[in-house]
């Protein structure tokens, strides 16, 4: 049986105007809008370039937060400058930054992209998950576990961290948006570990943006009280490793949600442990996006 808390955000979650039993109350039309006017004043620093330029870490000033935050970008080589680019956004896992997995595997992220002609952005998410509170043991399908994170990580600082997190990977990508000719209908969102959790949540909440999700060994997300009618059209690639350990299991069980749901979902998992899986399947994660373009 859920605990109160858990009800209650439920009920929250099914109203006209949806939360997210483990995100923030955010108003997702209201963040959007508040993020096009950060994105019409915002000064973008451009604070390091690899590639003649086309690999930039840059920064905005994130005014209510009082900080100035970097995010990543870099542009595909064969790129004549007017063409219109499809976009895939990065959200990195736990106790990274915006370029720790673009630098990992030699460049592998960066190099993907490049090749298959996307502009990857990628936001440091602030200083929390992106929204999501969700983190291990709280795994699809473990109720129990995850309604003693969502009783214990409901401090308002911790919620105050995760809106601010949250607003960030949007004021990101409205700042892209509006400084690249990017397709507006070939955004594609991906993620690993806490940025799995952050693609379901960024990914269901913002549903709007995106033509197709990639989250990898990080089923972070419940079955009650998440719009999935949402997402019920939504391409999804699902990946997990063999030696993943806790969230193996996880990503197994919302394997078969999805398949009971009816959702457009494919799952595949490869020989690696929680890190090493990334680089297996960051290929087929490209080429899944591919099909949608």
């Amino acid at each position: 049986m859920m605990t109160a808390l858990f009800a209650i955000a439920t009920v929250a979650a099914t109203a006209q105007n949806p939360s997210i039993v483990f995100g923030t109350q955010l108003d997702a039309k209201a963040v959007m809008k508040e993020a096009a006017q950060i994105a019409k004043k915002a000064e973008v620093k451009t604070l390091q370039t690899w590639e003649e330029g086309r690999d930039k870490k840059c920064a905005y000033f994130f005014e209510e937060l009082g900080e100035e935050m970097p995010f990543r970008v870099c542009v595909p080589k064969n790129w004549d400058g007017k063409k219109k680019l499809p976009l895939v956004m990065f959200l990195h896992g736990g106790w990274n930054t915006e370029s720790s997995y673009l630098d990992e595997n030699d460049k592998l992220m960066v190099h993907l992209a490049d090749e298959h002609g996307y502009l990857l952005v990628s936001p440091l998410g602030a200083h929390s998950s992106y929204g999501n509170r969700l983190l291990l043991p709280a795994g699809f399908g473990k109720d129990k576990e995850t309604q003693e994170v969502l009783e214990k990580r409901n401090s308002p600082d911790l919620m105050r961290e995760q809106e601010l997190s949250e607003k960030d990977v949007i004021n990101v990508l409205e700042i892209v948006l509006k400084n690249y000719p990017v397709d507006r209908k070939r955004l594609f969102l991906f993620g690993h570990s806490m940025g799995s959790g952050g693609t379901w949540y960024i990914g269901g909440k913002y549903a709007s943006y995106w033509r197709a999700l990639a989250p990898m060994s990080g089923p972070f997300v419940t079955r009650e009280g998440y719009p999935w009618a949402r997402l019920k059209q939504m391409p999804i690639f699902m990946s997990e490793g063999l030696r993943a350990g806790a969230s193996l299991q996880a990503s197994r069980n919302l394997r078969d949600f999805a398949k009971e749901y009816g959702l457009n979902l494919q799952y595949k998992e490869v020989d690696g442990d929680h890190g090493q899986m990334v680089p297996m399947i960051l290929p087929d994660v490209f080429r899944f996006f591919d099909k949608f373009q």
